[in-house]
């Protein structure tokens, strides 16, 4: 891809420093962080040194006051090294802080804003449930109305930073003979559950947020992937939120989450293409240097074409990721480009993923390598924030509607 296509020289010093980083700061520790399954909380707090946790909002919110490309490239660039960062800058940024900059209240945006963008606290996305995942308006979880504030009960399941997270945008049903239009959406607050190492580092807790009485994670999951990002149950058992905290109006919180998750399908769509090209450059710098038969095997047409084809769809990733972002930044409509983006770079993570693998041949199938660690962290991209399958049954619709009219 032309970089000049989308990229000002502000983008290219923006790549150039989440590189330096991920390549110092990340690759040496990413394959113990994934075998310990352990959050990196000093990476954290360097993240947030650099502006890594608040690219797009604006500086007097705290964040660096950079473009919606600025945060693509970001993502990209750390999911080349480590997929588990990258979620992290994804799932706080576009999930945690996106929605209380786009739909909350001046007050809201001044009280929370600057404690996300600075990196301070973690943030979270509360939809998906037991039984509301690819179905998210099947919410079960309900927020009563009672004495000027609101009850919750329920709980998430999945839920990106539930345990190390301080601050929380989730959905509840408000009105339940209303269907997705009954669903309202809230900000919610706890503490971390690694307060000792949060304090440690010297982020990740605030004093001042209220710990609200019943709101807590629940164990954290043991997963294939993204093993060094924190994944648990949010749990809400008679929590008393205040109606100051409801986030929008009464009765948007699906329509507005939904509009969080097609900005979010770009994140996703970047961290995807991230872990193919990471893969291609792994597989080229190994195909140049281990021989068989006497010859890198890179010299090989079978290693060659293998090669080609990543690198082909890497190419076409590319356009679809920064065209979905570049509309989005723009204010035109994005929702087809990124669910086609989302779709096309996932499934290709995981391609380029297993090729990878194949290239690598024996030792493609220990930890020795990481292109192992890059195909179990693949997988979930075809799923969260989506599955493929709600990604064709977009573009479907939005090609029957362009029909239609």
């Amino acid at each position: 891809m032309d970089d000049s296509l989308y990229f000002t020289e502000q983008h290219f010093a923006v790549r150039e420093m989440v590189r330096a980083f991920a390549r110092e700061e990340v690759a040496p520790v990413a394959r113990e962080l994934d075998e310990a399954a352990r959050f990196p909380w000093e990476n954290i707090r360097k993240m947030g040194e650099l502006g890594l946790l608040g690219v797009p909002w604006p500086e007097e919110l705290g964040g660096a006051g950079l473009d919606l490309l600025s945060y693509m490239i970001a993502i990209h660039e750390m999911a080349k090294v480590d997929a588990s960062h990258a979620i992290t800058i994804s799932a706080h940024t576009t999930l945690g802080t996106s929605p209380i900059v786009h739909f909350g209240s001046e007050e809201q945006k001044r009280r929370y804003v600057p404690l996300l963008a600075t990196g301070k606290v973690l943030g979270g996305f509360g939809l998906t449930e037991e039984g509301a995942g690819s179905d998210a308006g099947g919410t079960k979880t309900t927020a009563v109305r009672r004495n000027g504030h609101y009850v919750l009960n329920g709980s998430k399941r999945f839920i990106t930073h539930a345990g190390v997270g301080e601050i929380f945008v989730v959905t509840a049903v408000t009105d339940p003979g209303k269907g997705s239009k009954g669903i309202s959406s809230f900000i919610l607050t706890k503490d971390t559950v690694d307060l000792e190492k949060a304090r440690e580092v010297g982020i990740g807790h605030d004093e001042s947020l209220p710990k609200l009485r019943g709101f807590r994670a629940g164990k954290k999951e043991d997963k294939l992937g993204w093993r060094a990002s924190d994944t648990r149950e949010l749990i809400f058992e008679d929590v008393e939120v205040p109606a100051e905290n409801r986030l929008g109006a009464e009765g948007m919180g699906f329509v507005n989450f939904m509009r969080t998750l097609d900005a979010g399908r770009i994140g996703i769509a970047a961290l995807s293409l991230g872990l193919a090209e990471g893969a291609l450059e792994e597989s080229l710098r190994y195909a140049s240097v281990r021989k068989q038969f006497g010859r890198p095997i890179a010299q090989f047409q079978g290693v060659q074409f293998q090669l080609s084809d990543i690198a082909t769809e890497v190419e076409a990733a590319k356009h679809m990721v920064y065209h979905a972002a570049w509309l989005a930044q723009h204010g035109k409509p994005f929702s087809k480009p990124a669910a086609m983006a989302k779709l096309f770079a996932s499934e290709l993570a995981m391609r380029a993923t297993i090729k990878a693998i194949q290239i690598h041949g024996g030792y493609g199938y220990t930890k020795e390598y990481p292109v192992e660690r890059m195909m179990r962290d693949a997988k979930i991209c075809e799923i969260g924030e989506g599955t493929s399958e709600i990604q064709r049954l977009v573009i479907a619709r939005h090609l029957l509607k362009e029909l239609a009219d």
